[in-house]
Order: C-alpha cells, then structure tokens, then sequence
C-alpha cells in the first residue's frame, strides 16, 4: 500500500489507525491543520480556525488512550462544525455580519455527539447568509472556492463545509439542509453526503432568540458530508445519539432489518419544464447499471406527484419564511441578499394567511403517497442537479438565475417538503467536474440509501481521489 499523507485519509481509516496505535491523533490532527493552513487561503472554507486547540485537544485524546482506550469510533478524527449551529465559546453568525457577536454558551446537540464520539473540531466552516443560498458567499467572511474550478460555485449553504472535505481539510463536515443544503454542495463538489429524514437526527441552538417555523422545523435537518461513503455512515451512526432538547427526534436505532431478497429500486429521468442535460443522463446511467451489476432490481417508474411537492414546497417554505423571516432579512442582510429574497418571492409566490395553513395541510397527502410507493419500492434512483454545478453567483443573477438553481431543485426541495432522507453520491465524471445522483429511501433508512451508494461508488470511484492526484 503507497504511503499518503494523513490528512488524505478516510475518517474511518484514520480512526482505526489511532485505535491501533499505529498513529496518534495527534499527528493526524496536526497534519489535517497544517494542510487546512496551507490550502484554506485559497478556498476559504474554514472561516474559524480552531487549528491550535485542536492539537492540543488531540494531545490529550492520546493520554485518554494510553490510560483507557479510545474514547469513541471517532476517536482523534479531525472534523469541521458549520457556522450556523452552537459549539461553545464561538460566534454563530450564519454568515450574516450584524449576528458575528451571537457567542454560543453551550455545544449544540452535533458538536456534543461528535465529541462524544471522540472526533477533535479543528475549524468552523462557511455558509451564506442566514444559511439561505445554494452558493456559498457572505459579506462576512466572503466566497468560498469550489476546489475543481475557480468558476464553480461551491454549493450552499454547507458550501464551507463540502469544500473543505474535498480540499482535504478534514475527512468529515457538519453541514445541515432545508432545501439540498447538504446536497447541493455535495453534488458541486463530488462528496458525499445523506440528508437524513425528519426526527433522525437532533438538532437545537441555545442561541437561538426565538423558535424557527414550523415548517423550517421539519423540513430542515444536520447530518455530515464526506470523501467517502462509509465515512457518512460512521458520522451518521455517531449523530444519531437522542438528545431531548429536539422535540422532533425519534430514538432509532441506526441500522435497520436486512431486507429478504433483492431491493427493488425505482428509476427516473423525469425532469419535467426542464432540461436534462447529457452528462447527469450519463451519471444516471451509470448508477443504475452499478445498482443492477450489485444486485438491486431497477425498474424505470415514474414516482409520485414529484412536480406538485416541489411546487407546494416551495411556496410553503417561502410563505413562512415572508411571514417570520423576511423583517430581519430586510433589516440585517446585505443588499444582494435582499435582492435575491425579491426574487424568490417573485419566483415562487409565497402562500399567506389560509393558504399557508392549506398549503401545510396538503404535505399530508405527497407524504402518504411516498409512503405507498416507498412499500413497494424501498430506493428511488433520480437525478439531483439537472446539469453541471452552476457558476458561483448564478442565484444573484435575477429571476432566470433562481430558476436554474432553487426552480430546477424539483428533486431536492420535495425531499425536505416529505421529511424522506436522501443520499447524493457521484456516479460520473465530464469535464473536469463530478456529477452526482440522488437516492432516496424510507424513513429511518439511511443505512439502505447509503448501501446503494457505496454500489456506485465501488463502480465509479471516490473523486477526491482524482483531486488529490492533481495536487
């Protein structure tokens, strides 16, 4: 096996490694924060350098070790933190400059958990302001870089947290997603990630002035972006620990029955008004005959009302947002934010008064209906993005703008809408960019979503793999 550096390494590698003695967290740490140093003033991922703590921290993890053993299965693994959610001692301004004096007081329910589970913080990660962007870019903190291109956008709002993965800035990001928060910057990016379904994971900011909406509160979730899919298994199975303050958390346990038989998987290229470009109809193509080379039972089947939960989605989410948001949106946004909020609300025409309580009332329905479809078909195969990553600032640029970005997201806003987790994963690779699937799966299946998608990766490799090769 050629020797690479550390920072280069799986979380799941790295953490068997310092179990095993063979390497200390401490030189993990340290190697993952000099090479953050050394690449972070060209992505800007990392908006909060923890890189000195960190080592310290790390330091003792390997005197925890020598006394007792490791203090979880991600014992010493380097890990960045959002910097929308609550870690101790540190601003959570999401990404707006009027909250940068907002100082968490207590860990938010992931930080605890990773800890918890032995992983040391090196650094907070960049999102949009108010966390509310599909790039990811503030006045705060400025742009952050997508790794492959200068062009690209980086995704949002976990754009911080996807492009410091893939930069090799930790092999595990919190990241969190309303509407494809976790996945848009996965898919920019070539990561991986799930977004895990409603009740799944806890979540809850003390700092927080006032509780979210409704629909905010069960359309929006935590969960991990990595290089590699059994990375956000271990992340993912370290998260889902109960924690009482998120009234919305089901204790599950992580993995659930081993499916009798071969899984049947739906398959669509649906994409409605809009267009599919060549290479996610290659990438489609591709993961489907990975799934039917691994065993899965793919047939192509139209899925249930997808346009309509988009579109009933959309107006929902933004109908809460106008009537709960919006005032300190005007107030304490920038003047791009401000102009990209009009055209939302132009784009997507916001339910108010009776017909938000409609409009909620009828997500009863586009979640039964999965529910029927999902008993027959346990994973749907669909596309994510409907061609390559956007360029940077492209929802800044008018209403035609958010159309190609949040408008075409049918597959990703519906997700949310449902409270369905979803995997997004790479499945092809077309000039000089990856291109990413989505699978969808039941509820309290995140283990059979990633399943599939360590199928596909296993045919069409980890991308990090190829920017890694090129330096």
């Amino acid at each position: 096996m050629v020797d690479r550096p550390l920072w280069q390494e799986s979380a799941c590698a790295l953490a068997d490694r310092i179990a095993n003695r063979s390497v200390s967290a401490t030189e993990a740490v340290t190697q993952t924060v000099e090479r953050m140093r050394a690449r972070n003033g060209a992505i800007n991922a990392i908006v909060d350098d923890l890189g000195d703590e960190a080592i310290q921290q790390a330091a003792e993890h390997d005197r925890i070790q020598a006394a007792s053993g490791p203090i979880g299965p991600l014992h010493g693994v380097p890990v960045t933190i959002k910097e929308n959610i609550d870690q101790a001692g540190r601003a959570t301004p999401n990404g707006v400059t009027a909250f940068q004096s907002i100082i968490a007081e207590t860990d938010s329910p992931v930080v605890r958990n990773l800890k918890k589970a032995g992983a040391i913080v090196i650094g907070r990660t960049n999102t949009p302001e108010f966390s509310f962007r599909a790039t990811t870019e503030n006045e705060l903190h400025g742009r952050t870089f997508n790794p492959w291109n200068d062009w690209a956008s980086a995704g949002g709002s976990s754009g911080g947290a996807s492009a410091a993965v893939m930069s090799g800035m930790g092999p595990l990001a919190h990241g969190n997603d309303i509407g494809g928060s976790l996945r848009f910057p996965s898919a920019a990016t070539g990561a991986t990630t799930v977004k895990p379904g409603l009740g799944r994971l806890p979540a809850y900011n003390a700092s927080a002035s006032v509780e979210r909406g409704l629909l905010a509160q069960i359309m929006s979730v935590q969960g991990v972006i990595a290089r590699e899919v059994r990375d956000v298994r271990r992340g993912m199975q370290a998260l889902v620990a109960y924690d009482a303050h998120d009234p919305w958390m089901v204790p599950m346990p992580f993995e659930g029955p081993v499916p009798d038989g071969p899984l049947k998987v739906a398959f669509t290229k649906n994409t409605f008004e809009f267009d599919l470009h060549p290479s996610v109809e290659a990438a489609l193509d591709s993961a489907r005959d990975a799934l039917a080379d691994a065993g899965y039972r793919v047939e192509e089947v139209e899925p249930p009302l997808l346009r309509e939960a988009a579109h009933e989605a959309n107006r929902c989410l933004f109908g809460e947002v106008k009537a709960l948001v919006a005032d300190d949106i005007r107030k304490y946004g920038s003047a791009t934010i401000n102009r990209i909020f009009d055209d939302y609300f132009a784009c997507f025409d916001p339910y108010e008064g009776d017909d938000l309580l409609r409009g909620f009332a009828r997500r009863s329905h586009f979640v039964r209906q999965w529910t029927l479809f999902l008993e027959d078909y346990p994973l749907v195969l669909t596309p994510f993005l409907l061609g390559p990553i956007f360029t940077s600032d492209r929802d800044a640029e008018g209403r035609e703008g958010v159309m190609e970005v949040l408008g075409a997201s049918i597959y990703s806003s519906s997700m949310n809408f449902m409270g369905l987790p979803a995997g997004n994963i790479a499945a092809h690779f077309a000039d000089d960019m990856p291109i990413n699937v989505q699978i969808v799966g039941r509820r309290f299946r995140e283990d059979l979503i990633l399943n599939a998608c360590e199928a596909i990766e296993s045919r069409v490799g980890i991308m990090a793999e190829r920017l890694f090769a090129a330096g």
